[in-house]
């Protein structure tokens, strides 16, 4: 009876290995608004620019604009649609070269004031969460077999331990 304990004890270390193993750690990216260092600006397509880009919960955001001329502003969806910099949920504007944390997953609206966003600089950025993705898929056929060899060696181990134990 002892020894069934133990092999399924290792059993279960092994499921949980195997399961750490598949998990995905994505790491956050830093997104230029725009796609440049400075293209925080009147006359750019922000639309287009954000329709081409993913952005997932814990990403960042890198505005970079003269902070003499321009500004950042995290507003809601109406003032978003009507270019209305007052009552502003959040100034992301410090030194022009600003960046904001998507935390969650949700619709963020940014627009420039004194008039800019009526120009264009305005951007509505929709965020996902991570999705949950097996490492296997995501990095290759270098990793895919090194994974593998570590699940082998792995197996290997847990039916060593319960024939010896």
């Amino acid at each position: 009876m002892e020894g069934l304990k133990s092999r399924v004890r290792w059993l279960m270390i092994l499921m949980v290995m195997i399961r750490v193993l598949h998990v995905e750690c994505r790491q956050p990216v830093l997104h230029r608004v725009g796609g440049g260092r400075f293209t925080w600006a009147p006359n750019i397509d922000f639309t287009e620019w954000s329709n081409h880009e993913n952005f997932y919960a814990g990403d960042w955001l890198y505005f970079g604009f003269d902070k003499h001329i321009y500004n950042v502003l995290e507003v809601n969806k109406t003032s978003y649609d009507n270019c209305i910099d007052k009552d502003f949920i959040y100034n992301v504007t410090r030194g022009g070269r600003d960046v904001f944390n998507l935390t969650e997953a949700n619709t963020y609206f940014f627009l420039s004031g004194r008039g800019y966003c009526f120009e264009g600089m305005k951007v509505a950025v929709q965020v996902r969460e991570i999705p949950p993705e097996p490492l296997l898929l995501n990095h290759g056929f270098r990793s895919y077999v090194y994974i593998h060899a570590i699940l082998l060696a792995m197996l290997a181990t847990a039916c060593a331990c319960i024939i010896l134990f």
